[in-house]
């Protein structure tokens, strides 16, 4: 149990990640060879060497002596409990063991051989040459003492919602609401479309102000492609919990299900897994109640509608000194479909009808089951034969919450019909779905239909939809900002057409090298749209655990440049970029005297091309190859990149307009052209004097802008997320054979981001291979 004393002693129990590192062991586990050498494995959570080691064999000999510290000072004790989520203890052959560490060196992964598997069945721990733990594992399997506690059923009371005073009250109230407003600005701070598999982003529509209700990807492929998706929802309640525990993790299994449903998956091989937590009972009956009732609950909803658990993870210890967590079981379900059933919840057009389809409910409230799987198909039929166009299944926020949040993405309006009474709007209706009918079809019970006008309304009453925006979308906004003022205005720039530079070296398949720093987490994406266009892609590690490898990545590297026709610098969050920003190992790297001759030549010896997106293109910018198409040393003068306006890193769809294809690699697209790009990135603003801007567009070395809607070269941070100057989103070297722009181009494919629509291929890689032909 911890105390507030905790905070100061406790701190070699937390994880600290290291999300570098991590990326590496990625790597290491997509390496077939090195996996076949794997007897068994374990992830260093919970209980660190302890457990991580511990239950790999029945005996074991650790020497925590031997185990890699983060930092020196941990104890015997501390050593053997600490959790490190960037570790892995594996189990190999004793003849394996140096083929194995070869394997992760080469990945820029530290390896060492800790513990030894004996005979003897027992779990022995040393440290600084003496035994300080030696347990048989008979008494650990035994898991100690048989435990035997009472279970007070607890008592349910009435966890229906609250109706509000009248329908613009209740609204208002909604779009506010903690549990219901907009965590937009929380959201953009994790990257939401590496590895190009994103089907669904995380807010959908031209507005991209709707979010899903289930996480839907592509199955990762290295190589090839394929149209099989993942789906993944959740569902919780914890204010019907609270008040029952047994119907708040019933309705949880119903609605986590009921949300993969109205995203297009096929309700029949759903499976779940669940999250528990709960107040530490002690010796308390009625506290031990809670978990029990939300045991059963669940229990009998996986029974009735014949889905299962297949995993979960359970705490006790949700008390803090004089303070319980609520009752909570949080319901995960997954499932996978093909990416043309895929269905995204924004209003698709004005006009449409919309419908409840719901289930019956018992006295108790819960869906009847019977009832409930027949609606389950027939949302499903709706949804496959195109009759429904967007759904969304009710939850915390009832009806009203659902047309809210349909309504934004796309901007459209919904007029309720006038027999839609308070509970039918603001009431639970676990199961039920608001579906919007692209014709006239009979089904469900009306609830209104899509507008034109942006505005939301019931009877006489009518609210503006940017009046529930504002208030959706500032309930959180000085917490995690997204809608920060800008100020100026960019100029739409379109460059003077020059020749493009002609390749004198042809080449039947041109051979790219990709270099995977510390950090970088976007090679596989780039190597495959390489891959795609034609090209022959290598990625090539650099390692540096040491000077010496440092020293051999570069020998090796400069060796690879000379046998390949491009470099392109691919995007992540490169190690070494403290304290004045990004890719500084990067451009050390690149300015050794080896690698700095070779490309050198590779670009004005041998017609080669070089390319950067994100970091690739802070690093290809501070190294001065853009705008300046060569390897310089750098000053105030020079353009660079820095933090965002936003000051956080921001991932979402930007829309960016071609100024300039006077380069190899844009000659598939035409002037005034617009594509939308993912972007993942906290430093990107473009900086650079207005003389430099101009002299840029006068060399036609601007090659794309961020637009608004309007296909405008735009300030605004909802369009230029970093404040770029000049909206500048992507630059050209003189010749045209050196390009660095911010977003993603490489994240694309087919089935990708269904809920913002736009044209996502810019045809880089296939002209740059075309180049050389």
């Amino acid at each position: 149990s911890h105390t507030l004393e905790s905070l100061t002693h406790c701190g070699a129990e937390v994880q600290k990640g290291n999300a570098p590192e991590e990326r590496k062991l990625q790597r290491l586990f997509r390496n077939k060879d090195a996996m076949l050498l794997i007897k068994r494995c374990n992830d260093f959570g919970a209980g660190g060497v302890s457990v991580a080691i511990g239950e790999l064999a029945d005996g074991l000999t650790i020497d925590l002596d031997l185990v890699p510290k983060k930092y020196d000072g941990l104890d015997g004790t501390e050593l053997a409990i600490s959790e490190s989520q960037e570790r892995m203890a594996v189990v190999v052959e004793a003849d394996k063991v140096e083929k194995f560490i070869s394997y992760a060196n080469a990945e820029n992964l530290e390896a060492t051989v800790v513990a030894t598997v004996t005979k003897e069945p027992r779990l022995v721990m040393s440290w600084r040459g003496k035994v300080i733990a030696d347990v048989s594992r008979d008494f650990l399997n035994s898991n100690g003492a048989e435990k035997h506690t009472t279970a007070t059923p607890v008592r349910v009371e009435n966890y229906q919602r609250e109706l509000p005073a009248d329908f613009a009250a209740g609204m208002r109230a909604l779009a506010g609401d903690l549990n219901v407003c907009s965590k937009r600005g929380l959201s953009e701070r994790f990257d939401s479309t590496i590895g190009a598999g994103t089907v669904l982003m995380p807010f959908g529509g031209k507005h991209q102000l709707t979010p899903p209700q289930a996480m839907v990807h592509l199955i990762s492929a290295e190589k090839g492609h394929t149209d099989c998706v993942s789906y993944m929802a959740w569902g919780g309640n914890p204010y019907v919990a609270e008040k029952s525990p047994y119907h708040g993790a019933y309705l949880a299994v119903v609605e986590s299900a009921s949300k993969l449903v109205a995203s297009g998956a096929s309700y029949e091989d759903v499976y779940l897994t669940f999250q528990e937590y709960f107040l530490k009972p002690g010796r308390d009956p009625k506290r031990w109640g809670q978990p029990l009732a939300a045991l059963l609950g669940a229990f009998k909803a996986q029974k009735e509608l014949g889905i299962a658990a297949i995993g979960g993870k359970d705490s006790m210890s949700g008390t803090f000194e004089n303070i319980d967590v609520p009752p909570t079981l949080v319901s995960f379900a997954v499932t996978t479909g093909r990416v043309d059933e895929v269905v995204s919840p924004e209003f698709k057009g004005a006009g449409h009808k919309v419908v409840l389809l719901a289930p019956e409910y018992d006295k108790n409230g819960l869906p009847v089951t019977g009832s409930l799987l027949d609606t389950f198909q027939k949302v499903t039929a709706l949804l496959r034969a195109g009759k429904a166009v967007s759904a969304w299944t009710v939850g915390f926020g009832g009806v009203a919450e659902g047309v809210l949040k349909m309504c934004m993405g796309n901007g459209f309006g919904f007029a309720f019909d006038e027999k839609c009474g308070k509970d039918a709007l603001f009431g639970y209706r676990y199961g039920a779905f608001i579906l919007e009918l692209a014709d006239e079809e009979e089904a469900g019970t009306l609830l209104g239909y899509t507008t034109q006008e942006a505005q939301i309304s019931c009877g006489a009453q009518q609210l503006s939809l940017a009046e529930l925006q504002d208030i959706y979308e500032g309930k959180l906004e000085p917490v995690y900002a997204c809608n920060i003022p800008t100020k100026g205005s960019a100029e739409t720039i379109t460059c003077a057409q020059k020749p493009v530079t002609v390749c004198a070296n042809k080449v039947a398949r041109p051979k790219v090298l990709i270099p995977v720093f510390p950090g970088t987490n976007c090679e596989y994406d780039t190597a495959k749209a390489f891959a795609d266009a034609g090209a022959e892609a290598e990625i090539f590690v650099i390692r540096n655990q040491s000077a010496d490898e440092v020293a051999r990545s570069v020998e090796l590297f400069a060796k690879k440049i000379a046998s390949s026709q491009m470099v392109f610098i691919p995007g992540g969050f490169s190690g070494g970029d403290e304290p004045d920003g990004s890719g500084k190992f990067i451009t050390a790297f690149f300015r050794n005297a080896e690698v700095k001759g070779e490309v050198t030549r590779l670009l004005e010896a041998r017609d080669g091309l070089m390319g950067g997106i994100c970091n690739g293109f802070q690093a290809l910018i501070k190294l001065g190859l853009v705008p300046y198409g060569k390897i310089i040393d750098t000053d105030e003068s020079c353009p660079t990149l820095t933090y965002n306006n936003i000051a956080r890193h921001q991932s979402r769809i930007v829309r960016v307009r071609v100024s300039s294809n006077n380069s190899p690699w844009l000659t598939g697209v035409k002037v005034g052209e617009v594509f939308s790009v993912p972007i993942s990135h906290g430093e990107g603003k473009f900086v650079a004097s207005d003389a430099l801007v101009e002299q840029l567009a006068k060399n036609g070395q601007i090659m794309t802008q961020y637009v608004d809607l309007a296909d405008r070269a735009s300030m605004d941070v909802r369009f230029n997320p970093n404040g770029s100057a000049a909206a500048i989103e992507g630059i050209l070297s003189p010749d045209g054979r050196v390009f660095g722009k911010m977003g993603h181009s490489e994240r694309k494919g087919y089935g990708l981001y269904k809920n913002v629509a736009g044209n996502y291929d810019m045809k880089l890689f296939e002209s740059a291979v075309k180049y050389f032909k």
